[in-house]
């Protein structure tokens, strides 16, 4: 990745967290890399249950996959979590899950950054994009 794109790249990871941010997700990790691949932003949703939402606390560790684009000419953002994008996010998250215990429900999201006309970006959050 170039230069201008590795910055493009970083504005849209850090939009994207604070997106979540202002859905009352909570950001633990950023850029969590390993060996085997990386994961660009991990997050945790907390939901109620139970009757009148009084009963327990859940939720899930999400692990997010950001893709941005200016031109959807090859495909939208979401298309290029591949096969192989999707194996090593899995692995990741497994080594990430193995050294943070959690009781939380695991998720994979991906989030699609649109850089349009004059630098703005639009995003569309895709929750449970795979398994």
């Amino acid at each position: 990745m170039g230069s201008r794109s590795g910055i493009i790249g970083d504005e849209a990871e850090a939009r994207c967290a604070q997106y979540l941010r202002e859905r009352g997700y909570e950001i633990v990790a950023m850029k969590y890399r390993r060996r085997v691949g990386e994961i660009d932003i991990i997050a945790v949703e907390k939901t109620r249950r139970g009757l009148f939402g009084l009963a327990g606390s859940e939720g899930y560790i999400v692990f997010v996959e950001v893709k941005c684009r200016s031109r959807t000419d090859f495909g939208e953002p979401r298309e290029a979590v591949t096969y192989s994008k999707r194996r090593k996010l899995r692995l990741t998250a497994e080594l990430y899950l193995s050294e943070h215990e959690t009781e939380l429900q695991p998720r994979f999201d991906v989030m699609e950054v649109f850089v349009e006309s004059g630098g703005s970006m639009r995003i569309n959050h895709i929750k449970d994009a795979f398994y």
